[in-house]
């Protein structure tokens, strides 16, 4: 009853947290309820089991009825069948709830944190988000098919269990219920301590985690520079760390558990040698005696447990708090993330042999174009920074802000390329562009509204970005291209041949049906550049924002590339990264970096005239050095 006592206490911390569980539990309180009644009806069970002892050793063995003792014999062994099914029936009951909770949980972090902006995710190791998304709903799954059910049903057993020690014999009864008061007492300085290491040995075991996505990340790197030893320093320096961690658990999950165990044990035998005494004595039966045993034998799994099932609390208690915090983060408006996740893009049977998409892409099929009545792709916007400012939220303190009073203006339909020196702040005002990050300072908008008001789903739709650092997920090459979009065939058609995708994609052994594996590693720097080219122009969206685009690409290739992407170009607004001048040289102007501010701004000819900083910038392009 103390870790019941605990737990339930007013203001308790543990149950402050498991709280926040709510939502959770509410929807499945029916089936949890459920399976409490069947395990006290099972406690309920185990404590009449005593009293049919008591009969028989008074009654019938007594008496030497072979009749009685066959009868009673029979009893106990239905009572223990009927046990052995109530629990049966608990185990399989309790397993819809438990993994319905445990799945809803990760589905919910899955989506928020896909709706989380850009600024949210720089605070996060790739590690603690994933040990929350796993380890920790683990934890609450462990909590609610154990202390949540058993805690009140532990409880009402030993409230019921003492009534009858009491009722039959209150003075051996009070002895055996002696520990109850110091262990609850107890099980207040083991939350203190217990609390904290549990919440630091889950933090570590993030940690851990993130060492080991980074190691396999950068496996290559790794390879590469031969720093293969160095890692695994490091990865044996926090599973250290994390062994220790789990070493205080333990040990403070061992004193309690000795207390729980020894002083219980200590209580019986005591009780015992008093009885004893009393049937020498003839104030109590044998029967009345093993009655009393056994059902202190039937309360101690509850005592005894008490300790393992305090830890349990305390472990999904800053699970919950762990998991809560990401949570707790703000989302982004409106954020929906259809056009971001691989679970809405085309399935296998709707590409062909080559990649090309069957008469599932278009209403009409192949080669027919758009269905009838379908919207035209949208006119080019307007993007206009106003005095934008902007700071990394882990940025140093007094380190100078990446950006400061930025003004430009990108007419619709222009395409205007972005240069400057390493730290200049090309790669933000990108990121600013395509509404990852939110300005200190300024304003930017899109044809006259604020990109911080409009709506994520519209943003989304209408501003396509492409890094110089393309990132894959796990699935065919079409499915990295079309993320979710729907094209027509003449579309799609085009966006390939113009990102240069067909040049390689039916060389592949499955064409667009190829799965390219994590990363798109067996794919080239080069391929894997040109789908994320193809992903930006099979959406025709109304500003595309290219940070460097044609890094990865060779010569010969680019100049392919580049012919049909100067036409897509010219139906849209671009903010183009560029570090080559073939790249600046597609720009309608372009807009010099320094400082994280706007230097200059012009024709490539005109910066070349009146901006020494452009022309020493563009002479080492030019030049080859």
């Amino acid at each position: 009853m103390h870790s019941y006592v605990r737990f339930t206490a007013a203001g308790s911390p543990t149950a402050q947290s498991l709280k926040k569980l709510r939502p959770y539990l509410r929807p499945r309180r029916r089936q949890l309820l459920a399976v409490s009644a069947l395990a006290a009806l099972a406690s309920l069970l185990a404590l009449a089991m005593p009293q049919v002892l008591k009969w028989i050793v008074d009654g019938p063995v007594a008496a030497r009825d072979p009749r009685g003792v066959a009868l009673g014999g029979l009893a106990l062994l239905l009572l223990g069948a009927a046990e052995a099914s109530v629990f049966g029936i608990r185990r399989r009951l309790a397993a819809a709830p438990l993994a319905g909770i445990e799945a809803e949980m990760r589905a919910d972090l899955h989506r928020h944190v896909q709706r989380l902006p850009v600024a949210a995710h720089d605070g996060w190791t790739s590690g603690q988000l994933l040990s929350r998304g796993t380890s920790d709903p683990q934890a609450v799954r462990a909590f609610v098919a154990g202390p949540l059910t058993f805690l009140p049903v532990h409880a009402a057993t030993l409230a019921v269990g003492a009534a009858i020690l009491l009722t039959q014999q209150w003075l051996l009864a009070l002895i055996a219920l002696a520990p109850v008061p110091l262990l609850i007492a107890e099980s207040y300085r083991f939350e203190a301590g217990y609390a904290k290491a549990t919440r630091r040995a889950q933090d570590l075991s993030g940690d851990l985690t993130t060492a080991v996505l980074e190691s396999v990340a950068g496996i290559r790197v790794t390879k590469g520079f031969r720093r293969g030893e160095h890692q695994t320093a490091r990865f044996r320096d926090r599973a250290l760390l994390l062994r220790e961690a789990e070493l205080h658990k333990a040990r403070l999950l061992g004193a309690m558990s000795a207390l729980t165990g020894v002083l219980p044990g200590l209580a019986t035998a005591a009780a015992l040698a008093a009885g004893a005494v009393q049937v020498a004595h003839g104030h109590l039966s044998v029967g009345s005696l093993l009655a009393f045993l056994a059902t202190v034998a039937a309360l101690r799994p509850a005592i005894e447990g008490a300790g393992a099932s305090l830890a349990v609390c305390h472990d999904a208690a800053a699970a919950t708090d762990r998991y809560v915090e990401v949570l707790g983060q703000p989302v982004m408006d409106d954020a929906v993330m259809d056009d971001a996740v691989m679970d809405d893009t085309v399935t296998d049977d709707t590409v062909t042999d080559v990649g090309r998409p069957s008469a599932g892409v278009g209403e009409d099929g192949p080669g027919t174009g758009p269905a009838p009545g379908a919207p035209r792709p949208p006119c080019p916007a307007e993007l206009v920074f106003s005095g934008v400012a902007f700071r990394h939220p882990d940025a140093p303190e007094g380190d100078p802000a990446a950006l400061r009073e930025v003004t430009l203006r990108v007419a619709p339909g222009e395409t205007l390329a972005v240069v400057g020196a390493t730290g200049s702040g090309k790669t933000t005002l990108a990121a600013l562009a395509a509404g990852l990050y939110d300005p200190v300072a300024g304003r930017i908008t899109l044809d006259g509204a604020d990109l911080t008001r409009i709506p994520r789903a519209e943003l989304r739709a209408a501003v396509a970005v492409a890094f110089d650092e393309p990132v894959l997920f796990s699935g065919t090459v079409m499915d990295n291209i079309l993320m979710g979009a729907r094209p027509d065939t003449d579309e799609l058609e085009k966006a390939l041949r113009s990102a240069g995708v067909h040049e390689f994609m039916h060389r592949l052994a499955d064409g667009g049906r190829t799965r390219v594996g994590e990363g798109g590693m067996s794919l080239s720097g080069g391929q894997r550049q040109r789908i994320a080219l193809a992903r930006i122009l099979v959406r025709r969206p109304r500003v595309a924002v290219l940070d460097d685009p044609l890094s990865a690409l060779d010569t010969h290739t680019e100049a392919q590339v580049q012919g049909a992407l100067r036409e897509v170009l010219a139906s849209t607004t671009a903010l183009v990264v560029a570090h080559r001048l073939s790249t600046v040289l597609m720009a309608d102007r372009v807009a010099l970096l320094a400082g994280g501010r706007v230097a200059a701004v012009g024709t490539h000819e005109e910066l070349l005239d009146t901006s020494p900083a452009y022309a020493a910038l563009m002479t080492p392009v030019e030049t080859g050095v």
